[in-house]
């Protein structure tokens, strides 16, 4: 039997890398795109690296490709590529608006729908989604569509026995908020307020994943996993 295969996208950073690294150390032969290879740096060599738009359909279709010559087929496809642009409904345009479904709605879709010709029975697909809404509307309004699509294509794909989740994770510590200004004692200031005392780390999400991809998870789909150290408990109550 040969070992499993997942691909993640967005997988060259934060969530995605992290979640690369954990499945190679546990046996998966790994592929992951990104938008940029300079990201890559630290990887296993044995993982594979598609530069990849995730709202490029041609893009897209490379990265399939790619995955169907190097990997054969999918245990696992990871749809973690996604964007946030927090800010109030002002400060929000239609390139801003644009760029956050295409990459997080759009991208996600038409990558489940390329790749599902390697996906058999017994896959698993997981979508990164999100916990709270404060990060502004078009944001909060592009990954809410994500669990309703999940949800639907949880329905249509059982048939086939493939599984179809999502992880939500909450404050977590990555560098997309290095990239949107935010301070080392700004986002440990922020993690006082968590349940559990601390910000995540992307390690968390990539237990989450890899549980929701095994077969200790074969009997879940169409579920939303929340890994936010108990942020948003009041509000799920």
């Amino acid at each position: 039997m040969s070992s499993p295969a997942a691909l993640i996208t967005g997988g060259t950073s934060g969530i995605g890398r992290a979640t690369a690294e954990l499945l190679h150390s546990r046996g998966y032969r790994v592929m992951v795109t990104g938008v940029d290879h300079a990201a890559d740096a630290g990887l296993p060599e044995e993982v594979l690296v598609v530069r990849a738009d995730a709202r490029s359909l041609p893009d897209i279709d490379h990265a399939v490709d790619r995955a169907r010559r190097h990997l054969g087929s999918l245990d696992l496809l990871f749809l973690n590529a996604g964007v946030s642009r927090p800010g109030p409904i002002e400060s929000t345009d239609e390139d801003a608006f644009d760029a956050l479904f295409d990459i997080n709605v759009k991208g996600s879709f038409f990558t489940l729908r390329k790749a599902l010709p390697l996906l058999g029975e017994g896959a698993s697909v997981v979508f990164t989604v999100g916990a709270g809404e404060g990060v502004g509307a078009a944001t909060t309004a592009a990954k809410g569509a994500l669990l309703p699509l999940m949800r639907s294509l949880a329905l249509e794909l059982a048939p086939r026995g493939i599984r179809v989740n999502a992880v939500s994770p909450g404050l977590i510590d990555t560098p997309v908020y290095g990239r949107m200004g935010v301070t080392r004692e700004m986002l440990d200031t922020w993690g006082k307020e968590v349940p559990l005392g601390r910000a995540g780390t992307p390690a968390d999400i990539a237990e989450a994943v890899a549980y929701l991809a095994s077969d200790a998870a074969g009997y879940i789909t169409g579920d939303n996993l929340v890994v936010s150290g108990g942020m948003g408990i009041h509000a799920r109550a």
